[in-house]
Formats: C-alpha cells, sequence, structure tokens
C-alpha cells in the first residue's frame, strides 16, 4: 500500500530559511551567521523541512532529537551537525532549547557554483544521510572552529564589494577542511553505517553525472533496476522521506551539472545539451528555464 507523502515546509533561499527562524533578513543573500541563542523562542517545526541549503551548526545545551532523512541523528552529545540540499530534518516535540547556544552557517550552493569547492563538497561524508550521530569535538577543536566562525561572520558583515564572495568562500573552503580532519579522526575507527536506500541512490545519482563523456538521459528504471525495486516503490520512497519523487530528483541533479558545465567550459548550449544526454537542445533549454528561470544562454551570462 502506497504511504501518503508527508507535508513539508520548503527553504529554498537564505531567506527563506531566516523568516522560517523568525530573525531579520541576511546582510548578503548567499550566506548568513546565525546565534543560536537567539532562536530559543522560536516554534519548533513539527512538520518535516526540506531546504535547498547546506547548513553546519555548532550547538551546546540543547536536548533532544533530530530526525534526519527517516532515522534519528543523535545530538544528545555530539556539538557539530550538517545539513545538505535537498536533505530533511523534524524535530521531537519535547525538544528543549531553553539553554541553547552555539551559531549555524546558512548558505546556499549557488556561493560555491563557480568555485572548485562546489565539487569539492560532494565528497564530505558528514554532509551524507549515512552519518547518523553528530561531529564530536574537544576543546581546542571547538575553540579552531569557532575562531574560523569569527572571520566568516566579520567578513559576512562587511559591505559587499567585488572580492567578498572570493573570500568568503575561501574562509568557508578552510572550515570544512578543518571538518573533515575532525570526522575522520573521530569516524574512521568506527564500523561503517549500512546505507540504506536512500543514501545508496544519492551515491548513484552523483556517480552518474559525475561522469565525463555524453551518456543517455538517466531514467527511473535506471534507478529502480540498480537498487532491485520497483520505480512505483522508489518514488514513493523518495516521495516519503523527502518530498519529491525519483524523476524530480534526477531533474535537480540534472540541473546542477548543467550549471556547472555552463560556467566551468567553453562548451555550446548544444554540446552543453548533448553531454548531458539530450537529444534534441531545444528540450534541454526548456527544462533548464522551467527549473531556473533562465535560458542556459542567459544564465552564463548573467555569471559573467
Amino acid at each position: 500500500m502506497k504511504q501518503p507523502a508527508k507535508d513539508f515546509h520548503l527553504l529554498n533561499t537564505v531567506t527563506d530559511y531566516t523568516r522560517f527562524v523568525g530573525l531579520p533578513p541576511p546582510t548578503h543573500p548567499l550566506l548568513t551567521v546565525i546565534d543560536l541563542a537567539l532562536t530559543r523562542t522560536t516554534p519548533r517545526p513539527l512538520t518535516p523541512v526540506v531546504q535547498q541549503l547546506y547548513t553546519i551548526w555548532l550547538k551546546k545545551d540543547f536536548k533532544g532529537r533530530i530526525h534526519y532523512g527517516h532515522q534519528a541523528y543523535d545530538f544528545n552529545e555530539g556539538v557539530l551537525g550538517f545539513l545538505a540540499p535537498g536533505q530533511v530534518f523534524a524535530v521531537d516535540a519535547t525538544l528543549d532549547v531553553s539553554r541553547l547556544e552555539g551559531w549555524m552557517l546558512v548558505f546556499s550552493p549557488e556561493l560555491l557554483r563557480k568555485y572548485p569547492l562546489g565539487k569539492k563538497i560532494a565528497g564530505y561524508g558528514f554532509f551524507s544521510y549515512a552519518v547518523h550521530e553528530a561531529l564530536h569535538l574537544s576543546a581546542q577543536e571547538e575553540s579552531t572552529l569557532n575562531g574560523l566562525l569569527h572571520s566568516i561572520r566579520n567578513e559576512y558583515e562587511r559591505p559587499i564589494d567585488a572580492f567578498s564572495q572570493d573570500v568568503l568562500v575561501a574562509q568557508l573552503d578552510v572550515l570544512l577542511t578543518h571538518a573533515n580532519r575532525f570526522y575522520h579522526r573521530q569516524f574512521l575507527t568506527r564500523r561503517t553505517v549500512e546505507h540504506d536506500l536512500l543514501t545508496r541512490f544519492e551515491a548513484l545519482l552523483t556517480a552518474y553525472f559525475a561522469q565525463h563523456h555524453e551518456q543517455p538521459l538517466p531514467t527511473v528504471q535506471h534507478f529502480a533496476d540498480a537498487l532491485h525495486v520497483s520505480p512505483a516503490y522508489l518514488s514513493d520512497m523518495l516521495r516519503t522521506l523527502t518530498g519529491q519523487t525519483t524523476q524530480q530528483h534526477i531533474h535537480n541533479a540534472l540541473i546542477e551539472q548543467a550549471k556547472r558545465l555552463l560556467l566551468t567550459t567553453s562548451l555550446t548550449i548544444s554540446e552543453t545539451a548533448f553531454r548531458l544526454g539530450f537529444e534534441y537542445p531545444q528540450y534541454f533549454s526548456r527544462l533548464f528555464k522551467s527549473k531556473t528561470g533562465l535560458t542556459p544562454a542567459a544564465f552564463r551570462f548573467s555569471a559573467q
């Protein structure tokens, strides 16, 4: 029997996020730093939340559990947590944040689009659904991240100029490199958590678009066969967990790859379409505009 799809809060932009937690609009449109003490009185979302944003947070005095994907993400002792675009979270009604302290860094994938970090971030395992516990930090590691966050906050609060994005991305790269160091220190010696169906689907999707040669457009049937489930079951599972069908996930990944090719290669629009597997470039242009509001040519021009 099909399970009914859940209602979801969808947060597409950094402004959506600050509005959702009851804070003023961000100073920078693609990144914000939030003092978690200011969110203590914000109503907790009991309906699952899907955000098309990256989130990193360092918390203290936080009592409760966040449901991450379809399992509980343990924050009873851990302090550092991560969410990637398209992932889902919800909280228990008994969550106690009356003494919550710490910070949250929220940023859009668009911030990284033209930088090597835009590709490198996909390889950081702590953003994966396969991780079901927070990252525990020593006092020294916590101090290191707080110092890096302080530098990001200082840059974030400066008036935006031609170098702002370069500096923010460079600082963010350093912070994530340290997080990766701490992650490997903690988890490399532990038993690997068995990947669930959603994690394996995400890995297959990422691997498909990581190839650098022309290939057919991926289909729902392709991924269902690879995961040994029916197409209907796969779409129902994804819709229940993420609010999106298999086809929507494929289109999202397709558009992200198209953006990278448009910004980082000299391929023509037709060549980009063929590289992605479209038989007719016109169909690629229509899909791209329906998802982004811009034609591929206009998107490339707007980023210059």
